[in-house]
């Protein structure tokens, strides 16, 4: 999720681009002192002169001189406290994902990125300049996502009550082909022998044994001589003991076996109709990781792991034994650096990277997290159909956003409040 994306574009999209260089100045002059930087009177300057041309394109009325100045210095103090925590955590932005970036604010513009670099220049603006300013604003992004990241606690009671609520809007539409086994309990039988069967029924069929012949075999159902077929029905059709134990279950899933008045019920999905459909990746990687110190430079942090790389592929030791001598994430390490199967979108950008361009079987040069340095290997990729969580996942990611935007805000208001900001002017100097 790249919210970074969002403030660029809006930003971008708002209008064409137009961007105001400041007038040459003899000398320019520190407007704002951020902790250990500064914003320079021209950033302010330019960013006003920005501003104004936009709103004279959209025919837009602005505030007094006083407030617009007030705003965008205040925009840019901000700015530069995200910056230095992008700095302070070690993210770097390569050429190869800010030329994407890049890119998708050309398209955004409806232009090539020849026509977006002819529209800068137009201005008078240096491009090698618009390039690093976007750098940074990436950076910024990814630190703070970083950081709001660790902020954020969904619980699964949350994910669940939600979801809840989204497939009351789904049922109305989604339909099920359903099959049905019964096993009749009747007086005087042992219901913990016909239970024990019935979990042997649900076993063969997971096993790939045919339904329909099992329910011919066993079943006791009204449907029993249709192979158990109930055909197609909304839950609001079904019989309650069925439409409550569906909760938008993919195709092919085995329910049951649970109990009922008259005995126990096995249930399958044949089919459905109408159900967002969600089939991810899954990748099973295991990495070593290590962090600088004091002592150890990154470049140092380098060297080791370019070592272990050449043990390995020297058959010196495997991944695993030297994951467990070296690597820093103690959870990984002990499962010989393993991390299981995950979707690559819960890693930092820099490891889904990593991840989702990797071929499997191969070792990644050494690269830098807000977490340390790692090296990677993919051992397995596999398609999953997630269909059966489609609405859980559609409510962690309403969840998620909502709850990112509020910790968000309440990351920027700390992190300003704790720094260091002094406005110089000509005569006195105000601290903030």
């Amino acid at each position: 999720m790249k919210f970074w994306k969002q403030t660029l574009l809006t930003l971008m999209i708002a209008s064409p681009i137009s961007l105001v260089q400041a007038e040459p100045v003899a000398l320019d002059k520190v407007a704002v002192i951020v902790n250990t930087g500064v914003v320079l009177q021209s950033d302010i300057d330019t960013s006003i002169k920005t501003l104004k041309a936009n709103a004279k394109k959209k025919g837009q009325s602005l505030p007094s001189e006083e407030i617009l100045t007030e705003q965008v210095t205040e925009k840019l103090i901000v700015d530069t406290i995200q910056q230095q925590e992008a700095e302070r955590l070690g993210v770097r932005i390569d050429d190869n994902r800010l030329n994407e970036a890049i890119g998708e604010i050309a398209k955004s513009n409806q232009q090539t990125v020849e026509q977006l670099r002819a529209s800068i220049a137009s201005e008078g603006l240096s491009y090698a300049e618009f390039r690093e300013q976007i750098r940074k604003e990436i950076a910024a992004s990814e630190a703070r996502n970083a950081l709001v990241r660790r902020r954020i606690n969904i619980l699964p009671a949350e994910v669940d009550n939600l979801s809840e609520l989204l497939a009351q809007e789904t049922n109305a539409t989604v339909q099920y082909k359903i099959g049905h086994i019964q096993l009749r309990v009747n007086d005087g039988d042992d219901k913990s022998e016909i239970e024990a069967q019935a979990k042997e029924l649900v076993k063969e069929l997971n096993n790939g044994a045919d339904f329909s012949t099992m329910a011919y075999t066993y079943s006791k159902g009204p449907k029993a001589l249709q192979g158990g077929d109930w055909g197609w029905m909304r839950k609001e059709e079904m019989p309650t003991i069925f439409a409550d134990q569906i909760k938008l279950q993919n195709k092919g899933s085995i329910i049951g076996p649970f109990r009922s008045g008259v005995g126990f019920h096995i249930l399958k999905i044949e089919d459905v109709k109408g159900l967002e459909t969600v089939a991810v990746t899954e990748v099973n990687a295991r990495h070593i990781l290590i962090k600088p110190t004091v002592i150890l430079s990154d470049d140092g942090v380098k060297n080791t792991l370019n070592n272990i790389i050449r043990q390995i592929k020297a058959g010196e030791a495997t991944f695993g034994e030297l994951a467990q001598q070296y690597s820093q994430d103690p959870g990984s390490a002990a499962q010989d650096g393993e991390l299981g199967y995950q979707t690559s979108d819960l890693y930092v950008p820099e490891f889904k990277h990593q991840v989702d361009t990797l071929p499997v079987g191969q070792i990644s040069e050494p690269f830098k997290t807000v977490h340390g340095w790692h090296i990677v290997e993919i051992l397995d990729r596999r398609e999953v159909d997630r269909t059966d969580s489609a609405l859980k996942n559609k409510a962690y990611r309403i969840l998620f956003n909502r709850k990112f935007n509020e910790e968000a805000s309440a990351w920027l208001q700390e992190i300003r409040a704790s720094a260091y900001v002094e406005v110089i002017e000509d005569t006195e100097q105000d601290e903030l």
